[in-house]
């Protein structure tokens, strides 16, 4: 076996059945027995491609796209059933380095549009912030005009929007410490704010985080962010910095996100996840994540339910 399928449910929701099992080793070419890696939630099929696949042309490039043709298939002949598909290489499907975006990823909201709660601008700074994580606008100046609002805002208000706005995703967690536990290196990447990653990686037990620097002075947000900004191009470089520090190659790494201006590290990565993606973002990502919660990249790697690190 060569490759192998990994589907994901909802959590509890005991939507892999073994029928729909059968029936998606049915279409995987010398599928072999399923492996349960959490009943009725996740399961691995290994499989062997075999002359078909070995006619594609060589290289990383191709086998990436054969297995989203693979993912496409699968979801086909199942139908509309609830389940994340990752399709993958057996080899090196465990991952060394994770990089991931926070807001709307991570955590369950944006933190630019909490903060803009607070002077009454929400409305407006949501819509901006909805037409630039769609890639409708370029991010870089989508973020000046919006941090621009917060002009005066009393910087104490972060702890405020933490404790009572700001929801952890369900699985980081235990994405996150399991695969340090394994001895992969964990990063939080955003486009957001220092004031908020710095907390939520320590929540989260991330290694490191990067994101961009809201200027305050005395007390009070200026209205500008630190020059340059973190924005697509710098996650991506952040991606290629890491694996180099670590001496990684970059198909030993994993990227999860759900905006435009994480497309180029999905994209780079040896797993790059849309996570309740916007659509462009879902469509252009070599996997994404519907149905499950985070801990659907802990089985995409094989991992099963029992070995995860939950504190």
């Amino acid at each position: 076996m060569t490759h192998v399928a990994t589907l994901v449910g909802a959590p509890g929701a005991g939507t892999l059945t073994p029928e729909i099992l059968a029936a998606a080793a049915k279409r995987l070419p010398g599928a072999g027995k399923p492996v349960i890696l959490a009943p009725g939630e996740a399961a691995d099929i290994p499989f062997a491609p075999g002359a078909a696949h070995g006619n594609r042309a060589d290289g990383a490039f191709a086998d990436a796209a054969y297995c989203k043709a693979a993912v496409s298939v699968l979801q086909l002949g199942l139908g509309a059933q609830p389940l994340d598909i990752f399709v993958q290489p057996l080899e090196g499907r465990r991952k060394k380095l994770l990089l991931a975006d926070m807001d709307s990823t991570m955590i369950g909201q944006e933190c630019i549009d909490e903060l803009a709660d607070f002077v009454g601008l929400k409305a407006k700074v949501a819509a901006i912030t909805e037409r630039a994580m769609r890639g409708e606008i370029a991010f870089e100046p989508a973020l000046r005009e919006r941090v621009a609002l917060l002009a005066g805002l009393d910087a104490g208000v972060v702890d405020k929007a933490i404790e009572e706005r700001i929801t952890l995703t369900s699985g980081g967690t235990a994405l996150v410490r399991t695969m340090r536990a394994h001895g992969a290196y964990t990063a939080l990447v955003s486009g957001g704010f220092t004031l908020f990653t710095s907390r939520i990686a320590e929540k989260i037990g991330f290694d490191e985080n990067r994101a961009n620097i809201l200027l305050v002075e005395r007390g009070k947000f200026v209205g500008k962010v630190l020059e340059p900004i973190l924005g697509k191009a710098a996650k991506l470089a952040t991606l290629q910095d890491l694996a180099a520090r670590k001496e990684l190659e970059l198909n030993e790494t994993l990227a999860i996100g759900d905006g435009a201006n994480d497309l180029a590290m999905l994209e780079a990565a040896g797993l790059g996840v849309a996570y309740r993606a916007k659509p462009a973002v879902a469509t252009a990502a070599q996997a994404r994540v519907e149905h499950g919660d985070l801990t659907a990249l802990l089985f995409a790697q094989g991992f099963r339910a029992e070995e995860f690190v939950m504190e």
